[in-house]
């Protein structure tokens, strides 16, 4: 078990046409911003500064943005699911989501127009508890089913948002497919956070709801007097996270953006499989899937995803779940005078992986590769909070998962 990269050189040199960012642009997701705001939980997360991690390692700064605090469901999901749910009703009512409000969605004036919808997905556990809960909010049913290996403690945490649920003995690739023949047949809606040939409007939106992270960490800095980071580290399952981040970004500074890593653990590493292929597709990975990374555990790629990160990413590196404990030890630990930031598997592997890269000889030709140096100033998003409590302090108290050495 290793850390591997490649870098993005032989794309970033192909001559077709580079996948459209429009959707992701900053007038985009400041309207789907509004309609988030409108939720009466909403407020941004905190954008902590580690100072004195960033000294250690040898940077300018280090910035964790912490989804633990989103809507009080400790991570992000929640963003695209419920905006996802908040575009199909107001689709269905022939209103655009900008006229509209939370409130007015989950009226029952409104509920009674349009009737009850069943939302059905397949997660891990993150992603189906922002569906359960919008669905919930807004007077629906949802059912949602979690691959082999899930945590009971975030089974649940789902059904306690009102949602039926259950764990599956399949990977979370078929777990996707269940759930698309179970809408089919109980006249269901997919929300699923990932896209395939047929089936893009939805998880286009959800993208669109992570984007709103983007457009927070941009406003965020400007109060800090700083206007972008030179490096972002995004963590991926199927994709639509780290492009929906890395797409705005990239969209609003063109070849002045940060230079962005794609991280994945090796066991379900498809977009890192994907870029190492000569022909610019999109490639698969099979087998159970299996690493501590529950919500990167995802084998095959986002179809609308993949062209952004393929165009647009820097590198990309698979990592053994040892880079994901490191960096949930490193943020639940904090050098005196940092914040601490409770931070889940999936939700601390980029901070893991870059304090081994920092402090480790092995792996200089990465930092070079990257133009690492005293002068940068690195974004990390936590995705989530301690979702697994079981598994989280399996980790942070008994060292599971340890880095053996430099």
């Amino acid at each position: 078990m290793d850390i591997k990269w490649i870098t993005n050189e032989k794309m970033h040199n192909k001559d077709y046409k580079k996948a459209s960012l429009e959707f992701l642009s900053a007038e985009e997701i400041t309207g789907v911003r509004r309609f988030i705001e409108s939720f009466k939980e909403y407020e941004s997360t905190p954008l902590h500064s580690l100072d004195y991690l960033a000294n250690k390692l040898g940077v300018n700064k280090i910035w964790v943005k912490d989804e633990s605090y989103r809507f009080g469901l400790n991570a992000f999901k929640v963003l695209g699911g419920s905006y996802a749910i908040g575009k199909y009703l107001s689709k269905k009512l022939n209103e655009d989501i900008s006229e509209l409000s939370f409130a007015e969605l989950s009226s029952s004036e409104l509920k009674e127009k349009i009737g009850e919808v069943v939302f059905v997905t397949a997660t891990d556990g993150n992603h189906g508890k922002g569906v359960a809960w919008a669905a919930n909010k807004l007077g629906q049913k949802s059912v949602i089913f979690m691959p082999k290996g899930s945590a009971t403690a975030r089974l649940e945490s789902i059904r306690k948002e009102g949602a039926e649920a259950e764990i599956t003995e399949l990977n979370y690739d078929e777990a996707v497919k269940y759930a698309k023949e179970y809408a089919g047949q109980h006249n269901g809606v997919v929300v699923q956070d990932t896209a395939w040939e047929g089936y893009e409007e939805i998880p286009t939106w959800i993208m669109q709801g992570y984007g709103v992270i983007a457009n927070e960490i941009e406003e965020q800095l400007k109060q800090q007097n700083v206007e972008r980071p030179t490096h972002i580290f995004l963590q991926a399952g199927v994709g639509s996270f780290a492009s929906s981040i890395l797409g705005y970004f990239a969209q609003k500074f063109g070849d002045n953006g940060p230079t962005v890593v794609i991280v994945e653990p090796e066991e379900a590493a498809c977009i890192y499989k994907s870029a190492s292929m000569d022909d610019g597709k999109s490639h698969s990975v099979t087998g159970d899937l299996t690493t501590i990374m529950a919500g990167l555990s995802c084998g095959t790629p986002n179809t609308i995803s993949w062209g952004i990160l393929r165009d647009y990413a820097h590198m990309y590196v698979s990592c053994p779940d040892f880079v994901a404990a490191r960096g949930m030890r490193i943020l639940a630990n904090p050098l005196e005078g940092d914040p601490r930031v409770i931070s889940g598997e999936s939700g601390a592997v980029g901070v893991g992986l870059f304090s081994i890269l920092a402090q480790s000889e092995k792996y200089r030709e990465m930092c070079e590769s990257l133009k690492i140096d005293e002068n940068s100033k690195i974004l990390f998003i936590s995705t989530e909070g301690a979702t697994d409590p079981v598994g989280y302090r399996n980790v942070v108290w008994d060292g599971a998962y340890p880095w053996l050495g430099k």
